[in-house]
């Protein structure tokens, strides 16, 4: 068990409170201690109840706003007031107004998530959801072609860091072996987003009309009016990052004029905290010297190649997945394809539940898990191409197959991407490689969005072949991710994943010596988890 005090001998125990100030500022300073893993697992699950729902809720929102174009172009076709009829868009206007998001976000992407790294993460954050819902409600407001170009080139702007963010801010808090899970659980929000967006599209088509707005304008509307309320409420809820014991909380510049928020851990909880993930409260100010060094790191290539696969795949699919229903039975209505849009990502968050807590445990396999996954989206795709036409169901069953793939996939290439570039650069390398691996893997999304289904005339042209050159393209680069994975998990053992001889030369907090660990979490991260711990082993 713990010990009762975070020191030895005849020292006075050191307490924290709301502000982390010591409850003697000339008392001792804490020094190492090993807390039973129960103890601290109950600091992890406290930290759980404070981020979690927050992001869940930020993701939920922003993925609707980010998404719902494709809906409003199948709502209330059948009396002319989709997206598509009432602007005049052709399909190559749509492409390319789903396109630019994607540029001004793999545009913007690192920098966001840098500027996060040095100002404050908490702030930066509700910034992002805030201007969402600014821009999300702009789109009300459409009402040609220009317009929603220029909209969604916006909201890529004003939206990127959000993904890689959340995951650098999850590292403040918890050892990359412990993210997958995590990231899975508000990662789930995308997935029941996009299940719930397509059910209540059905209701705002029922709202057509109302207040001299049509169905998708009151899903702009109202999506965006939310998000603005969530990025002030955000101000006071989500944490700032851990101070060291004893240390007091400076509000200075524009944080003055800004609402305080609780301290994420007080009392004996930030003791347990700060013994278990020590390397993340002395944190070296990075230079711009150390982000050149990430960029240059080869690791980065394999894991951008597999999050340009699955996440390419994952938003063809959000985006498309009505536009393939329809191909399947041209004769569903739009609430039918909304209400069979859903399932796809039922599947999806069953996976995200099923696999990203286990990868955490087995953190050493995680290509495995992922290489798993995107076997069963080539296996979904495939389904959807050459089952018969006479039996559309089949091909429906193939889409609920993607999404089941889909789930895992993006939440582990992430965590994977923290773990390895947190030991080898520290937080700077965090930042940096999961801004440009989200940036830049987000060219699958530009690919699968402007080039494939609507966006490839030939390939949608009606008739039993239709769209079956785009699932062909999807699987490739499907295939891609999985040989990139087996490329990584190779030349890593080929290689290893020290830290960089270069950042520990110029005074970084990492060592080069394998026997030199920062805290505890880093001594348990040399075994895996496995099951030992599961409730059908607790006597």
């Amino acid at each position: 068990m713990a010990p009762d005090s975070a020191t030895a001998g005849d020292k006075t125990p050191v307490e924290t409170n709301a502000d982390h100030e010591a409850a003697s500022q000339e008392g001792p300073q804490p020094v190492q201690v090993e807390y039973d893993i129960e103890r601290v697992e109950k600091v992890y699950r406290k930290l759980d109840l404070r981020i979690i729902p927050a992001f869940w809720l930020l993701y939920f929102l922003c993925s609707a706003i980010r998404s719902n174009i494709g809906l409003a172009q199948t709502m209330n076709a059948n009396v002319g007031h989709d997206l598509n009829t009432m602007l005049g868009l052709s399909s190559n206007d749509i492409s390319t107004a789903l396109a630019l998001f994607y540029v001004s976000y793999v545009i913007f992407d690192c920098p966001s998530n840098l500027i996060m790294s040095r100002l404050s993460p908490r702030v930066w954050m509700a910034r992002i959801v805030f201007a969402v819902g600014v821009i999300g409600a702009c789109f009300t407001a459409v009402q040609a072609a220009w317009s929603l170009k220029l909209l969604r080139f916006l909201l890529g702007v004003v939206i990127a860091g959000m993904w890689p963010g959340m995951s650098y801010y999850l590292t403040l808090f918890y050892p990359p072996s412990r993210t997958g899970k995590r990231i899975g659980q508000y990662f789930t929000a995308a997935q029941v987003s996009a299940a719930v967006v397509g059910l209540v599209s059905a209701g705002f088509q029922l709202m057509d009309g109302a207040g001299g707005l049509v169905g998708f304008q009151w899903m702009f509307l109202i999506y965006g009016l939310l998000a603005i309320v969530l990025g002030w409420t955000l101000l006071w809820w989500l944490p700032e990052r851990p101070l060291p014991p004893g240390q007091k909380r400076e509000r200075s510049g524009f944080m003055k004029w800004l609402p305080p928020t609780p301290e994420a851990l007080t009392g004996e909880d930030a003791l347990v905290h700060y013994e278990d993930l020590k390397r993340i409260y002395h944190p070296r100010p990075w230079t711009l010297k150390d982000l050149g060094y990430v960029l240059i790191d080869w690791r980065l290539w394999p894991l951008t190649l597999m999050y340009f696969g699955v996440v390419g795949v994952g938003i063809g699919t959000q985006l498309y997945g009505t536009v393939i229903i329809r191909g399947i039975n041209p004769s569903f209505t739009g609430v039918q394809l909304s209400l069979l849009f859903a399932p796809i990502w039922i599947m999806d968050l069953i996976a995200i539940l099923l696999v990203t807590p286990i990868s955490d445990r087995f953190h050493r396999l995680r290509p495995l898990f992922f290489s798993c996954a995107v076997c069963i989206q080539i296996a979904g795709l495939l389904t959807v191409t050459f089952a018969p036409i006479w039996n559309p169901w089949a091909r429906y069953g193939g889409l609920l197959m993607v999404g089941f793939g889909l789930g895992p996939t993006v939440p582990i290439c992430m965590t994977w991407t923290n773990e390895i570039f947190q030991q080898r650069h520290g937080e700077v390398g965090v930042a940096a490689a999961s801004a440009l691996v989200s940036g830049l893997g987000n060219l699958g999304s530009i690919t699968t969005t402007y080039a494939l289904y609507t966006g490839w005339p030939a390939d949608a042209a009606s008739g039993p072949h239709q769209y079956r050159r785009s699932n062909l393209v999807m699987i490739g680069i499907l295939c891609v991710s999985i040989l990139s994975s087996i490329v990584m998990f190779v030349t890593l053992k080929i290689f290893g994943n020290k830290p960089s001889h270069r950042i520990s030369s110029n005074g970084s907090s990492i060592t080069d010596n394998s026997d030199d660990f920062q805290d505890g979490a880093a001594r348990r991260e040399l075994q895996q988890r496995g099951f030992g711990r599961m409730w059908w082993n607790q006597k």
